[in-house]
């Protein structure tokens, strides 16, 4: 396995990105792996090695490089510590326009790569970033193939950027994952957005995992659920599978 870490050029600074990918038999196929709330650190490039391991060129940017952070740190529990309070004001110091704005960014730099493949890609975003990974795919629906929002936040808002609007269109197949305790999209959430979604004419699964909990897929979480972990593992990898070149 190759891992660097590159500073790739934006319109608003240079977004400190990690990329791993096989050493050899490239190029490979892109998955773009938006970062939750807590933003980059040691387990997450860990789960971007495990996709890597399978194939895939996998590009894990900092979406905070704007703010001047690079990692975080610890998260403690409680709801008035002083670091999940910065880690809020950080998750909300960024949208679905920048986002998407950096996306462009990425898929330029991307290109010129040549253990990148420049077929179909994929994206993914969990937490606060399942939002980033369906309008990546509306946004460029010509480039991405699959998308994953892995308990994803505000996928049903009065935006017009909102996920369940821009599902229409996307061209990818869509996957969403959902905790059955998640105060960021509870369980009365689940149906209305299968049925919009549906409406939408998406190309669109959701997914409940019973009795899990927001973010049972990292394993340094106390909620931390290992057979739901390996479901939606095994769940990316058929939806990469299926629509990504091999």
């Amino acid at each position: 396995m190759i891992d660097q870490q590159i500073d790739i050029p934006t319109r608003d600074g240079r977004v400190t990105t990690f990329i791993t990918h096989p050493e050899r038999d490239g190029p490979h196929p892109v998955i773009l792996f938006y970062m939750d709330a807590p933003g980059i650190r040691e387990e997450l490039r860990d789960m971007a090695r495990r996709l890597a391991t399978a194939g895939y060129y996998v590009v894990l940017p900092n979406m905070y490089y704007r703010a001047g952070v690079m990692e975080i740190g610890p998260i403690p529990p409680e709801e008035e510590a002083p670091e999940r309070k910065r880690m809020f004001e950080l998750m909300y110091s960024i949208n679905i326009p920048l986002v998407m704005q950096d996306t462009a960014a990425l898929l330029e730099f991307i290109a010129s790569q040549p253990a990148a493949g420049n077929g179909p890609i994929g994206c993914m975003g969990y937490c606060m970033s399942g939002q980033y990974a369906i309008n990546a795919a509306a946004t460029f629906p010509d480039r991405v193939a699959a998308a994953a929002s892995l308990y994803g936040t505000h996928l049903m808002t009065d935006r017009p950027d909102s996920p369940h609007r821009v599902a229409a269109k996307a061209k990818a197949e869509l996957y969403f994952a959902c905790a059955e305790v998640d105060r960021w999209a509870p369980l009365e959430m689940i149906e209305p957005l299968r049925n919009a979604l549906r409406e939408a004419g998406a190309d669109a699964e959701v997914e409940l995992y019973p009795g899990t909990h927001h973010g049972f897929a990292f394993p340094k979480r106390p909620i931390y659920d290992k057979a739901a972990a390996e479901r939606h593992w095994e769940r990316l990898h058929a939806l990469f599978r299926r629509r990504l070149p091999s």
